[in-house]
């Protein structure tokens, strides 16, 4: 077993060869979906879901994150089957062709199972492990990593009147009960990367209040992942529609870079990794001056 480490604590799964870096680490979106929020459509094909994912890869991801079943706000549901139908053959192919971690992301543990089994090796499920009370014994037969995500209610239901006395309190509470669960489970933490679900369960500013307080996350000690790209927020922010948010969402990147955030999850991966090269490049040179 490889194992990345963090300033927040190691992450260790089967199969890695995920490697430390000071700037966040890229996690490149594959949807292979018709109703994704972003890209729906544009990678359903087979053939065009394992291109994309190639060029990701390519690009300079370091895990390649594929998912079946859009969970934009009021998406619907599809069955085990299909999601299954959708993400293994691409699991298979491109576990055979890239030397990167992938992930599935799901909420379905019979889903998580079949993409384990055909070459993912981290389960992302935007539940923490809630919703299918058969993830958490998937989790425990493989020695996968886990993305554990906050969301308040269902995609169905998150965005009708999401309410926080303390989002950011809320949000650690959370992980801290998680963490304790999956341990008594026999999941240890170091295997654990928390994600504060921005967009799921959370108004504009509930989201800002996260990502403007990454160092309340850290004290968990585990590695902190964000997902932000092309987000509904964003139009807040900058009055963008969902497809001229890329220059919004490096700048989030680089506000999550400067606290600290060990990976970010974005669909834009070669700007991504130009915009962080650039940032640590400046950055280490005022540290020499």
């Amino acid at each position: 077993m490889k194992t990345t480490k963090s300033s927040n604590g190691n992450w260790e799964f089967g199969g890695s060869q995920f490697h430390p870096s000071h700037t966040p680490s890229i996690m490149g979106i594959l949807n292979v979906t018709p109703d994704s929020f972003s890209d729906g459509g544009e990678y359903f094909s087979e053939s065009r879901a394992i291109e994309h994912g190639l060029r990701l890869a390519e690009e300079g991801a370091d895990i390649l994150d594929i998912g079946g079943e859009s969970t934009r706000p009021g998406s619907d549901l599809i069955s085990i089957n299909e999601e299954i139908r959708r993400v293994v053959p691409v699991i298979e192919k491109l576990a055979s062709q890239v030397s990167i971690p992938i992930s599935i992301d799901t909420s379905k543990a019979g889903v998580a199972r079949e993409a384990l089994n055909a070459g993912a090796c981290i389960v992302n499920d935007i539940s923490g492990l809630r919703f299918d009370s058969k993830m958490i014994d998937v989790c425990c037969e493989f020695p996968c990593g886990i993305v554990a995500m906050h969301i308040q209610g269902t995609p169905q239901t998150m965005q009708l009147n999401p309410q926080y006395l303390d989002v950011v309190q809320e949000v650690t509470d959370y992980f801290q009960e998680r963490l304790e669960t999956l341990q008594r489970a026999g999941i240890d933490q170091n295997r654990v990367v928390l994600d504060p679900g921005i967009g799921f369960g959370k108004t504009a500013n509930h989201n800002l209040q996260l990502l403007s307080s990454i160092n309340r996350l850290h004290s968990l000690n585990r590695p902190i992942l964000i997902g932000h790209s092309r987000k509904r927020f964003l139009k807040k922010l900058i009055g963008r529609e969902v497809d001229e948010r890329l220059m919004g969402t490096l700048g989030v990147s680089l506000a999550l870079a400067s606290q600290r955030v060990d990976i970010i999850r974005v669909h834009d991966v070669a700007a991504h990794r130009d915009a962080l090269i650039a940032f640590q490049t400046i950055l280490d040179q005022i540290g020499t001056e």
